[in-house]
């Protein structure tokens, strides 16, 4: 079985559709286009186009998701033996019509599905010429809402009615840039006798992590009644040392073979141990494929109690207390996110401490890549369904597009070892009860049937050891609010919308699965693409890039008490990130002081599709914002925080380690100046993966200068955490209490700040010197006297100096009230 590429020698050709008329010459001609890709990149790499993500190019640019284009491309073929000859596309955005040789092979509708067309007597010896056609998007979404009937949607267009990423319609942190294009591999599949359709290894059977069922799926070549060779053929599947054979009758499309890997080591997520993958070997006769798994066992469980519904993960039999993200599409252009690029984002999530992911239900189904890093570095993967924020019909147009694309992603990611949860979807649910869908749907289909029905029994045939949610939020049961904190997971939005960061106190969350605030990207990310001049928070480029509604009032409305109102494009763009930073720790430490009530949160996002002011911990351009810095510490696995109690302050420490948390403990008020105030010490044990609450004693909990004093709670295994007692317009914070020293170093650059008095979130940004530059870390406060190294990567010949001129250094300190009526 072999297959032949077809990613060359293609052509791009505008064929309906209104265009611009600095395109209208060029529109009658063709351009050489990129496989796979789409057509925005194939008008960039020509020149015809402006960059979409810099300034207002998003709606000049809108008129490409309106046409209909063509790709082309003539392949030379010759006879390689192979009895049949399949067309085999991985992914096609996503209403085409493919033609080989001026004879239609069939149509498309699914952006999500791997779509398959025999080739037969079309195929033949020498030139071949394949054109795919694509239709727009829009028009069919539109036409198709229209047949179906109008449902809730968010947004301008109704990108529910078509199968195609929700969130490349545009979305409150995504532009709207309607892609179409061949936008995974395409090519042609040649086999002769039998071809393995599939290989689905279900691991963890009977909650034994070292049992692995493989079901195997074939398609054999048509034969004479007459013909040779009818007889049977053994399939063998070989792992871990361990081997399995069947045999199977010609025709026979189905085969299950058992296995337990009874000396394999088990697969864990990341800070629970290690994750060695196996090859799986399936054959069939010379018929070769494989794969690789790891061995473990997960389940969810949800069970009510007494504090509600939990929503607690294990693997293994151990629970895991989530660390995480949400995640959404790398790129707005989907051809364009490599493996390397993933590998960043990886990076980023491990050096966060993260231990999952959830792939998001507005965007896509990710490529092989994603889940191989996922798998390899260990962080767990929450999958959903692609529903988002929309009502769904449920007629058979539909229903059997979701059926179709939820077999065939159900199936390849199966035996994925980060693969731990399917959801149903994301805020669906939630919508129909609360967002005053019922009055407007008046009795249709909403979409209920693919999460109660469709996709738990594609689940349980397809992967019945992995965990299904039917949707996020939801509280699993048909009598709780889909969004109660005390049930089961829930998206606390409120904040960020409508109050002060300080309401998530006022929860007590079982799994809080998406939450989240606001912040700017670094400023080279910003002002690479926003040219207001003077550049303004609310000038017309930079609200092309802020996509939220009344984004920037709410960014404003969410400095509240906290910090000082800037004066400055340069405060604002520092005090919206470090408020940004604030509040998403600000809850995070409150969630992790509740378990093991709490076990677990998913903050909104990880990452940006493009340069824009969203949710994201690292920018468009993979700069890591001050929040990233700050996940870091509420994330690490041994951690510590002061919170508020009825009887007041209290030191929580939460141990997410397998070894029991040993330490002395000392705990001070300390004054602005470095006098300590008041001391106390103690000894601390905390058992692996447990938590504990220690009182503050009054005379370390209690200010004499509420202005000018910190609590520290400092443990002799290095985890510290503050206590101020007032917000910063009421700190006595100095600007530049600190003195900085840089040099060179053969690794890059290394500077060094010393403070004088206390310095407060302390960040280097470093972009400005350079918009490459790198800082290894951030978000730091400096007591009067302690020193702390920050290692810089960037090019070599930068002055040193320049990593410590005004605007570079960042503090808390920086925006004071006297330093902003200053």
């Amino acid at each position: 079985m072999t297959f032949h590429a077809l990613h060359s020698g293609w052509h791009l050709t505008h064929v309906a559709g209104d265009v611009p008329e600095t395109f209208a010459e060029t529109a009658r001609s063709s351009i050489p286009a990129t496989v796979p890709g789409v057509v925005h990149t194939d008008l960039l790499a020509a020149g015809l186009i402006p960059d979409p993500y810099v300034d207002d190019n998003e709606s000049a640019l809108a008129w490409i998701g309106h046409s209909d284009w063509a790709y082309e491309t003539t392949f030379a073929w010759s006879d390689d033996d192979e009895a049949v000859h399949d067309l085999v596309a991985h992914g096609l955005d996503t209403v085409a019509r493919v033609i080989l040789n001026g004879r239609e092979l069939g149509r498309t509708v699914n952006q999500h599905r791997t779509y398959r067309w025999r080739l037969g007597e079309l195929l033949r010896e020498g030139d071949n010429i394949l054109r795919v056609e694509f239709s727009s998007p829009i028009a069919y979404a539109r036409e198709r809402e229209a047949v179906l009937g109008e449902r809730p949607h968010s947004y301008v267009h109704p990108f529910n009615a078509i199968r195609k990423s929700a969130c490349n319609f545009g979305w409150d942190w995504g532009p709207a840039v309607v892609t179409a294009g061949i936008w995974r591999d395409i090519g042609i599949e040649s086999w002769s006798e039998v071809r393995i359709v599939a290989v689905r290894p279900v691991i963890g059977v009977d909650d034994d992590p070292r049992r692995v069922d493989v079901h195997v799926e074939l398609e054999w070549q048509a034969l004479d009644a007459d013909a040779a060779g009818t007889g049977s053929r053994e399939i063998v599947a070989e792992v871990a040392g361990e081997r399995a054979a069947v045999s199977v009758a010609h025709g026979e499309a189905r085969a299950t073979l058992s296995l337990r890997a009874a000396d394999a080591e088990l697969w864990w997520p990341r800070g629970y141990g290690d994750q060695p993958l196996y090859d799986l070997r399936v054959a069939v006769g010379e018929v070769e494929t494989g794969r690789r798994i790891g061995f473990r066992s997960v389940t969810l469980d949800v069970e009510a109690d007494e504090d509600g519904s939990p929503f607690a993960l294990a693997v293994n039999g151990k629970p895991v207390y989530v660390k995480g993200a949400n995640w959404i599409p790398e790129d707005t252009f989907f051809p364009r996110v490599t493996r390397e690029r993933l590998a960043e984002r990886f990076d980023d999530a491990v050096d966060a401490n993260m231990n999952l992911l959830r792939v998001w239900g507005g965007g896509i189904y990710e490529s092989e890549d994603f889940y191989d890093l996922a798998d390899e570095r260990g962080i767990l993967v929450w999958q959903d369904f692609l529903l988002a924020c929309a009502a769904y019909s449920e007629d058979a147009e539909l229903w059997d597009e979701f059926a179709a694309e939820a077999r065939d992603n159900v199936a390849r990611l199966t035996g994925r070892a980060s693969l731990v949860i399917w959801n149903g979807g994301n805020e669906n649910i939630w919508g129909w009860v609360d967002w005053n869908w019922r009055s407007r749907l008046r009795g249709a289909t909403w979409g209920d049937g693919y999460y109660q029905r469709l996709f738990p029994e594609i689940v349980a045939e397809l992967a019945p050891t992995t965990p299904y949610s039917p949707g996020s939020p939801y509280g699993f049961s048909s009598y709780v609010h889909p969004n109660d904190p005390a049930h089961g997971t829930t998206h606390i939005w409120d904040v960020w919308n409508q109050v002060d960061y300080d309401v998530y106190r006022t929860y007590r969350p079982r799994f809080v699965s998406e939450f989240g605030f606001q912040g700017p990207p670094a400023w080279s990310t910003l002002f690479s693409v926003v040219h207001d001049e003077p550049a303004d928070p609310y000038g017309p480029l930079m609200l092309v890039h802020q996509k939220a509604q009344d984004g920037n009032g709410k960014l404003e409305r969410g400095l509240g008490d906290h910090i000082a109102a800037p004066r400055t494009i340069e405060d604002w763009h520092w005090a919206t990130q470090l408020n940004q930073a604030r509040a998403v720790r600000f809850g995070i430490e409150h969630f992790r002081s509740l378990h093991p009530l709490n076990q677990g949160a998913i903050v909104w996002q990880l990452n940006d599709c493009w340069p824009v002011i969203s949710w994201a911990a690292v920018d468009g351009h993979g700069h890591r914002k001050p929040l990233w810095h700050a996940l870091r510490a509420v994330y690490a696995d041994r951690f510590v925080t002061i919170q508020p109690r009825e009887d007041g302050l209290a030191v929580v420490l939460h141990n997410d380690t397998d070894a029991a948390w040993d330490a002395a403990l000392s705990l001070r008020r300390i004054g602005f100046d470095g006098a300590v105030r008041a001391d106390e010490s103690a000894t601390v044990s905390i058992e692996p993966r447990k938590a504990v609450t220690l009182p503050l004693p009054q005379a370390v909990a209690t200010a004499a200068d509420a202005s000018a004093e910190v609590v520290l709670a400092e443990l002799s295994t290095g985890e510290r955490a503050l206590w101020y007692f007032a917000e910063d317009p009421g700190l006595a914070l100095e600007p530049d209490g600190f003195e900085a020293m840089a040099v060179s170093t053969d690794a890059g650059y290394e500077v060094r700040i010393t403070a004088g008095s206390l310095v407060k979130d302390l960040v280097l940004q470093v972009d400005r010197v350079d918009a490459t530059a790198r800082v290894d870390h951030g978000l730091v406060t400096l007591l009067p006297g302690e020193s702390e190294a920050f290692t810089i990567t960037a090019p070599a010949g930068i002055d040193p100096q320049a990593f410590t001129a005004p605007g570079i250094i960042r503090s808390a300190g920086d925006l004071n009230p006297a330093r902003v009526d200053a």
